[in-house]
């Protein structure tokens, strides 16, 4: 089973990788990014060394960045190496899906060939998966279309944990190989781009031939493109669009035209389009496309004029970024759930209790008097007693001002029923869980898991929360329950837990102990979650064994 601290080490993970993504964007020039390239392998991905070769236009390979070490920098940057060791190489070892991992074993033949080398001293693995100094670690880049023409190839070395990378490294690795050649890939097309648009500004003699080659980089660029008019009553309305942004969005040039880029965003993005500024703005957003559907786009805006100083348009640089949000959005859901049952884990659900309570206990109901003394001003009175003119509850909080709102969460009394809601907290611990563990294996146990959070999933509603804290412990958070509200929950979902469960043709049966805790402002997460873990103790205790295995 999964180490419960396996998915903070992914998530940290995922930022460091997500900050190393976002660094490649920001680079001014093609040097800068390939250099951001290679200082992302060690900045974010946990290697000592990273190197980047990128495809001449001969065919060899170059050394164009280095980091992790600047002896070997100064000694190898600007090296070159022959397209034929390098396609000999990247068909040897083991292939990691586009990874290629060439052990030491197998790596020494490679000693002699032409392609620049940086070797460091190590003792020799004492594990079967620890690295060796000799082992090598390929990542090829290829260009985006039908072609995946090789870019570059990015060489690591030395993981700083001393092992090969597991299945997470190297999906990190090559997403990054991924967005490394993208981010190469654009550096190249917005230096052409901007050499374009300096022979724009060139005397009337080379106007039309430097027109000419912008209308090529437009027209072929892999990436969407779009001309808007800037100012006016048809500000940011489309004037141009090439073919790749047609292909991208389902929709032909000539729709397209009607529209602006605020038309196509999706609702929940308008007010990223609108902040972003003009001259080199730059937003992540959603656009609509022709079906219906919305797809992740990057947009990078640049300002055009034309020689004579006149009217100024806009450049818009449009960027397929799907594949990479749908990674984030993956990694980020491996993060916060469970691996077995994909139930949220115990960090999503404490940051869900804790985004329901507060620090302050709940204001006690304020007297009918006081509520008139408020209703006509007596603000001093109804600010004592955490009420408004306007009948809404109030509190100051840290930054904020008198009357910012929260909503409190209250426990409802267990002893007198006064038709109070709040939020259940049902802590569950399987019984006889252990002894089909130790009996039938991990492997039946962890069928009795998922099929166990099946049921919970099943008799709660949209909106409730069920959880596994970790081994045969789960939580459910309902809102808007009564006392006993919650108690005809805890007996449904243990009569769900109960029937037999067949496993590899053998039927097993678990029971179920429910605690029932109650979240109110004023607890902490912690205090909260003991509460319901004590009463759920409490409740096993009361039942005998046998009763206990029978649910």
């Amino acid at each position: 089973m999964e180490a419960e601290s396996e998915p903070y080490v992914r998530l940290a993970t995922m930022r460091q990788l997500h900050q190393a993504v976002a660094d490649l964007n920001t680079a001014r020039s093609l040097a800068d990014t390939l250099q951001s390239v290679a200082d992302g392998v060690v900045a974010g991905l946990g290697y000592e060394l990273g190197c980047v070769n990128l495809v001449r236009p001969d065919g060899d390979l170059v050394i164009a960045a280095f980091a992790g070490n600047a002896a070997a920098e100064a000694l190898i940057t600007g090296r070159v190496g022959s397209r034929a060791s390098w396609e000999r190489r990247l068909s040897m070892g083991e292939a990691w899906d586009d990874l290629r991992f060439i052990p030491h074993t197998e790596g020494w033949v490679l000693l002699d060939d032409d392609v620049p080398q940086w070797h460091t001293e190590g003792p020799e693995p004492r594990f079967e998966d620890e690295w060796h100094p000799l082992d090598r670690l390929y990542a090829p880049m290829y260009a985006s279309g039908r072609g995946r023409d090789l870019l570059g190839v990015i060489s690591v070395d030395r993981p700083r944990n001393g092992r090969r990378p597991g299945a997470w490294g190297r999906e990190a690795l090559q997403m990054y190989a991924s967005q490394a050649a993208i981010a190469i890939s654009n550096a190249r097309l917005r230096a052409n781009m901007q050499r374009a648009l300096v022979r724009l500004e060139r005397e009337q003699q080379a106007l039309r031939a430097s027109e000419e080659s912008f209308r090529q980089a437009f027209e072929y660029a892999p990436s969407g493109m779009a001309i808007a008019e800037m100012g006016g009553d048809q500000h940011g309305r489309l004037l141009r669009t090439n073919d790749a942004l047609c292909r991208l969005l389902g929709r032909p040039a000539s729709v397209l035209r009607r529209y602006s880029f605020a038309d196509l965003v999706h609702p929940e993005d308008i007010g990223t389009l609108l902040r972003t500024s003009a001259e080199g703005g730059r937003a992540e957003l959603r656009l609509g496309r022709r079906d219906g559907t919305y797809l992740w786009v990057s947009l990078r805006n640049s300002v055009v004029a034309d020689a004579t100083d006149g009217p100024r348009f806009l450049l818009t640089h449009v960027e397929d970024i799907e594949e990479r949000k749908r990674h984030e959005l993956n990694l980020a859901h491996r993060a916060s759930h469970d691996a077995l049952t994909g139930l949220p884990n115990s960090a999503e659900l404490k940051a869900r209790l804790s985004a329901r309570i507060c620090e302050r206990p709940h204001a006690p109901a304020a007297t009918a008097i006081e509520a008139l003394d408020a209703a006509y001003g007596d603000v001093e009175s109804s600010l004592a007693h955490g009420y408004q003119a306007d009948g809404y509850e109030g509190e100051a909080v840290p930054g904020g001002g008198p009357f910012d709102h929260h909503v409190h969460t209250e426990a409802p009394d267990p002893e007198h029923d006064d038709g109070t809601k709040g939020l259940a907290v049902l802590f569950c611990d399987l019984d006889g869980f252990k002894s089909i563990n130790d009996r039938f294996g991990h492997h039946t146990g962890d069928a009795v898991l998922i099929e166990v959070a099946r049921r919970l999933s099943t008799c709660v509603r949209d909106g409730d929360t069920v959880a596994r804290l970790g081994g045969d412990e789960f939580v459910v958070l309902a809102d808007g329950l009564g006392a006993a509200d919650a108690a005809d929950l805890a007996v449904r979902l243990r009569n769900a837990i109960i029937p037999p469960i067949r496993v590899d043709g053998r039927a097993v049966r678990v029971g179920a102990s429910f605690g029932i805790g109650w979240a109110e402002c004023g607890m902490t997460v912690e205090e909260v979650l003991r509460s319901a873990d004590q009463r759920m103790y409490v409740e096993k205790r009361s039942r005998s064994k046998v009763h206990r295995r029978a649910g």
